[in-house]
């Protein structure tokens, strides 16, 4: 085959330190366009961006040379320098991230579920969803070290 191809749809989540509720939403949509635009900008494609006060969820395809942990690390940086410009000076975002693969079939329902997010979050909170989605993708962890 004379050319590499592929598809790498990945739901990435991750949270404000603390799960402090610093995405008001004065912010929050143009937060959501700025990471769109990192996205864009590392050569990925970026289906949705979506969240609430206190952390974010990206649909994004990886292209073919990206690599996960990369383009989180690119997306947190290079945002949290953004929101401190943005007036938000004590800014942070949590140190790990939640990254899950969904297959192409999933992608709509995904999408939905990132626009859902404000109600969704009226009944759970983040780290129950975030256990919810690691027990899903049957991924073992130790609570004492989830949170920060």
């Amino acid at each position: 085959m004379p050319q590499s191809l592929s598809f790498l749809l990945v739901h990435v989540v991750f949270s404000t330190k603390d799960r402090y509720p610093f995405l008001n939403e004065t912010i929050r949509g143009r937060l959501h366009a700025y990471l769109a635009t990192v996205v864009r900008n590392a050569g990925c494609e970026c289906y949705r961006v979506g969240g609430v006060a206190d952390h974010v969820h990206l649909a994004i395809s990886l292209s073919r040379t990206s690599d996960v942990a990369g383009l989180v690390e690119t997306l947190k940086s290079s945002s949290s320098k953004w929101l401190k410009a943005q007036s938000i000076t004590k800014f942070s975002w949590q140190c790990g991230y939640g990254a899950f693969s969904v297959g192409l079939s999933d992608r709509d329902a995904l999408l939905e579920y990132i626009d859902a997010q404000p109600e969704h979050h009226k009944k759970v909170s983040f780290q129950e969803e975030f256990r919810t989605f690691l027990s899903k993708y049957g991924i073992a962890f130790d609570e004492r070290y989830m949170w920060d």
